[in-house]
């Protein structure tokens, strides 16, 4: 398995509408990239002032080709469009490998 994790940075002034990214944008990512592998989506919130990340979401996939059919697969841009309803920052991608 192979985790993505998707991190949103800014501070206590940046728009982001928590409701919005855990009960609407986390199950829609769930069912547009669960066909492709995907298995889990949680989101978090840093404690603190968060050093500049507002939110995480790791996305746990099957395997790496799976998170590459996703990010390919045309539901990409229903999440994507979602993402504007909820917050003015663009989010960032990083995949973790196990060593």
């Amino acid at each position: 398995m192979i985790t993505m994790y998707v991190t949103y940075a800014g501070d206590a002034g940046t728009r982001f509408d928590r409701g919005h990214w855990i009960g609407v944008h986390l199950p829609l990512v769930l069912e547009c990239w669960g066909p492709y592998g995907l298995i889990s989506a949680a989101g978090f919130f840093p404690a603190g002032d968060g050093a500049g990340l507002i939110a995480i979401c790791p996305c746990l996939f099957r395997d790496e080709a799976a998170v590459a059919a996703a990010l390919a697969a045309p539901e990409s841009k229903t999440i994507m469009d979602d993402v504007g309803k909820f917050t003015d920052v663009i989010p960032q991608r990083w995949l973790a490998r196990p060593i």
